[in-house]
């Protein structure tokens, strides 16, 4: 059955979803009737012939009620236009985070519930066929006895990513919340893979979450940070997350065992086995989180991603967002490259701590980092 679908927010991810409803609707799976921007939409690219341009959910809403409305949206608005489209009999793909408050996140789920429509979020790592086979790895005790989590990401960010839209890099704006760092939103994903990988999906699996939070760049959100999770199966999860580093590589969950490791590059959909042995590469497909929710719709399949199954992430979305403001890192330990990249800083030696809090279980400021100390004079 072919499902016709909006998307809101055609700039940023938006441009991301349009090509892949290309494909989709090549293969009869997907109409788009309808491109939402509060820009309007002259000039981007992927723009089907078979859409109107609109300005706003409103607007959409008061034309057509699509059977899948996906939202490419500021963090700040993703709860409430999410709940506008269940409540009108829209299906919702939301971009993650889910919300910008737990808060906001409960009502969501309660809104999910009342109209019993699906409410996937756009964490695309949970598409990845490597999660049932790490599952499937660790109940067989192939790795012994699980003794916790690490996961490390080293991006970099540039003046310019910034800069581009008012909300970026914000705690909070006009009163409403953001939360807009590096945990949150670019490397979101691998603390929501790991917690996957935990089986802490729902709020009430998690049992603390502590934070330690930095920023190089002249932002208020966080853009260098670490974060501890401990589920209520006391299982420790450790992520050290920036985007500081001098380049890119792709982020990392290690699942460490009593005899062994599986280390997820889940942007790759790679899984390297390490027990005794010499290390196995794996590579695996990936099934995309709309073509889910179709298939879902259709004919039953559970979601991928369904938004009661971000509760866990939430969590610590909520520690981030009522932790104090991240710390400046002092100058004496930022150097400022430009470069292909554009202008940005690189945080010394920061991949080798990001490292280190992953498979030490530990802060940066628990294992004594040099930029977490106040600056010398």
């Amino acid at each position: 059955m072919t499902r016709s679908v909006a998307v809101v927010g055609a700039r940023g991810y938006g441009r991301q979803h349009l090509r892949a409803l290309s494909a989709l609707s090549a293969q009869g799976l997907t109409e788009v009737v309808a491109v939402v921007d509060t820009h309007g939409t002259e000039g981007l690219p992927d723009i089907p012939d078979s859409a109107v341009s609109l300005t706003s959910l409103n607007d959409l809403l008061d034309r057509t009620v699509p059977d899948i409305v996906m939202l490419a949206t500021p963090i700040h608005t993703h709860g409430a236009l999410a709940e506008q489209a269940l409540r009108a009999g829209s299906n919702v793909l939301v971009e993650k985070p889910t919300t910008a408050t737990l808060a906001e996140f409960h009502a969501l789920v309660q809104v999910a519930d009342e109209t019993g429509l699906a409410c996937q979020v756009g964490f695309q790592s949970f598409g990845s066929h490597a999660l049932p086979e790490i599952a499937r790895r660790i109940t067989s005790g192939e790795i012994g006895e699980l003794r916790g989590i690490g996961g490390v990401g080293t991006w970099l960010r540039s003046t310019d990513y910034y800069a581009r839209a008012p909300w970026a890099g914000r705690r909070r704006m006009d009163g409403r919340e953001v939360v807009d760092g590096v945990v949150t939103n670019p490397l979101a994903h691998a603390v929501a893979t790991g917690l996957r990988i935990a089986g802490a999906l729902r709020a009430d699996h998690v049992d603390e979450v502590v934070t330690d939070l930095f920023r190089a760049h002249d932002i208020e959100a966080d853009d260098t940070s670490a974060v501890r999770v401990r589920t209520v199966n006391g299982l420790s999860l450790c992520f050290g997350l920036t985007l500081t580093a001098p380049g890119h590589s792709s982020p990392r969950v290690t699942v460490f065992g009593s005899e062994g490791e599986l280390d997820f590059s889940y942007t790759d959909d790679t899984l390297t086995v390490r027990n005794g042995f010499d290390p196995v590469g794996l590579t695996f497909g990936r099934t995309g989180l709309l073509h889910n929710l179709c298939d879902h719709l259709n004919s039953g399949v559970p979601l991928l991603s369904d938004v009661r199954e971000t509760g866990a992430f939430m969590r610590v979305l909520e520690a981030v967002r009522t932790a104090p403001d991240p710390t400046p890192i002092a100058p004496e330990h930022v150097t400022w490259l430009d470069d292909e990249h554009g202008y940005h800083p690189v945080v010394t030696d920061i991949e080798a701590w990001c490292e280190r809090v992953a498979v030490q279980g530990r802060t940066f400021t628990e294992l004594g980092a040099p930029f977490t100390q106040p600056a010398t004079t």
